[in-house]
C-alpha cells in the first residue's frame, strides 16, 4: 500500500472516494426498478411515479452547488461525513413513506444529500496523486462508476422480488451510514482540502471561458451519449421493432468499450499530452454522432449498426473524459469544488435538456436522438476550436 502526498495510505483514500462517489450513484440506478411499482403501493398515477427519478436529480444539481459552495470554506473530510450520514438517514425515512408525494419529497432531500463525493472527488484525487498521476486515476474512478449503470438495476430487481420497493432505500440508508462511520474514522488518509475562499463564488468560473472551454465540452460530449442512452430502449422497441435486450447489448458494448479507453488514458496522456487526447476524444465523438445521423437519414434502423456507431461515442468519452475533467478543474485555479459542482450541474442540465428535446419525437426512429447527440458533439468540437486552452503540461 503506497503513501500518499499527505502521509496517509492512497489505497485507503482512493477506496473510500470511490465508494462515497458510486453509492451516490445508485440513488438513481438501484431505485429504477421499484418505480413501475410505487402507484400501487402508494397511490398516485405512472407520470407522478417518474417524478422519483426526478426529484432525486434536480436535489443532485442543489446539492452539487451547495456542496461545492460549503467545499470551498469547510473541511471537505467533514463534509463528506456529513453528507454520508444525512444521506443515509433520508434514504431510510425514504423507505417508510406512506405516500408518493411524501417520496417525491425525500427523494429531492436525498440527491441533495448524497452529492457531496461527486463534488469533492476530483480534488480528492488531484491533491493525493498530483496533476501527473490524477488523469489516470480519474479515468479508473470513471470506469468503476460506469459499472453502476449496469450491475445496480440487476441488483434492484433483486431486492424488489425478495423485499418489496422499499428495500433498495433501505440498502442505500445501511450503506451510507457505515460508509459515513469509515470516513469519519479513516479520514485522515483523505487530503484536508479546503479550497477556493475568497475566489469570487461561481461567478468568476462562469466568466471564465478557458474552464467554460473544459466544462461545457465535456458536458456536451457526456450528455450526447446519455441522450442515445435514455432515449434507445424506446426507440429501440416502439420504432425500431427490437427488444429490450438488443438495447442491453448495445449497453453492455458501450460500458466495455469505454472502461477499455478510460483505463488506457492516463499512459496516453502522460505520452502524448492532455490536450491532444481531449481533441482525439472529441474527434471520435463527432465522428460517432455524424455517422449515426447519416445512417438515420439513411433510413436505417438495424440495431447491431446503432451498436457499432455507438463505440465511437464511448471510446471518445474515454479519451477525453479523464483528461477533459481534470483539465476543468485546474481551469477552475484553485477553486476545485466549484468547479467540480458546476461541470456536473452542466453534464445533468445537458443531458436533461437534450432528453426534453428528443422527448417529443422519440417514436419517430432513429433520426431525433442520432441529431440530438450530433448537434451536442460537434457543440463540445466547436468549443475546443474557439477558445484557447491552458498550456498542455
Amino acid at each position: 500500500m503506497t503513501t500518499n502526498r499527505n502521509g496517509g495510505h492512497s489505497g485507503i483514500a482512493f477506496g473510500l472516494i470511490v465508494t462515497s462517489t458510486v453509492l451516490g450513484i445508485a440513488g438513481t440506478d438501484l431505485v429504477l426498478p421499484a418505480v413501475p411499482s410505487l402507484p400501487e403501493v402508494l397511490g398516485g398515477t405512472y407520470a407522478q411515479a417518474q417524478m422519483v427519478l426526478a426529484a432525486f436529480v434536480t436535489g443532485a444539481a442543489v446539492g452539487l452547488l451547495a456542496f461545492g459552495t460549503l467545499g470551498a470554506r469547510f473541511d471537505q473530510r467533514r463534509l463528506l461525513v456529513g453528507s454520508l450520514l444525512t444521506y443515509g438517514v433520508v434514504s431510510a425515512l425514504a423507505g417508510i413513506s406512506t405516500s408518493l408525494e411524501m417520496l417525491i419529497g425525500l427523494r429531492f432531500l436525498q440527491g441533495a444529500a448524497g452529492s457531496a463525493a461527486a463534488v469533492f472527488a476530483p480534488g480528492m484525487i488531484r491533491a493525493l496523486f498530483g496533476d501527473e498521476r490524477a488523469v489516470g486515476k480519474l479515468g479508473l474512478l470513471g470506469s468503476i462508476e460506469s459499472l453502476t449503470p449496469a450491475l445496480a438495476p440487476i441488483a434492484g430487481v433483486w431486492l424488489l422480488s425478495v423485499a418489496g420497493w422499499n428495500a433498495s432505500f433501505n440498502v442505500i440508508a445501511v450503506l451510507a451510514l457505515l460508509l459515513a462511520a469509515a470516513v469519519a474514522s479513516l479520514g485522515r488518509h483523505l487530503p484536508p482540502l479546503t479550497t477556493g475562499k475568497g475566489a469570487g463564488g461561481y461567478a468568476h468560473l462562469l466568466r471564465d471561458a478557458t474552464f467554460l472551454r473544459y466544462a461545457v465540452s465535456h458536458a456536451f460530449t457526456l450528455g450526447a451519449l446519455l441522450v442515445i442512452v435514455f432515449a434507445a430502449p424506446t426507440v429501440f422497441v416502439a420504432a425500431l421493432g427490437a427488444t429490450l435486450t438488443d438495447f442491453i447489448i448495445m449497453q453492455v458494448t458501450g460500458i466495455a468499450t469505454f472502461i477499455v479507453a478510460a483505463n488506457a488514458t492516463g499512459r496516453l496522456t502522460g505520452r502524448f499530452g492532455a490536450e491532444r487526447m481531449i481533441w482525439v476524444g472529441t474527434l471520435l465523438s463527432a465522428l460517432g454522432g455524424l455517422s449515426m445521423l447519416g445512417y438515420a437519414l439513411a433510413g436505417g434502423g438495424n440495431t447491431l449498426v446503432v451498436t457499432a456507431l455507438f463505440i465511437p461515442f464511448n471510446l471518445g468519452l474515454g479519451f477525453r473524459g479523464p483528461p477533459g475533467f481534470h483539465r476543468a478543474v485546474v481551469a477552475s485555479h484553485g477553486d476545485d469544488a466549484r468547479g467540480a459542482a458546476l461541470v456536473v450541474v452542466a453534464i445533468l442540465g445537458t443531458t436533461a435538456i437534450g432528453t426534453a428535446a428528443v422527448a417529443p419525437f422519440i417514436t419517430a426512429g432513429l433520426l431525433p436522438l442520432a441529431l440530438g447527440a450530433a448537434v451536442l458533439v460537434l457543440g463540445a468540437l466547436l468549443l475546443l476550436v474557439a477558445i484557447r486552452p491552458l498550456p498542455d503540461a
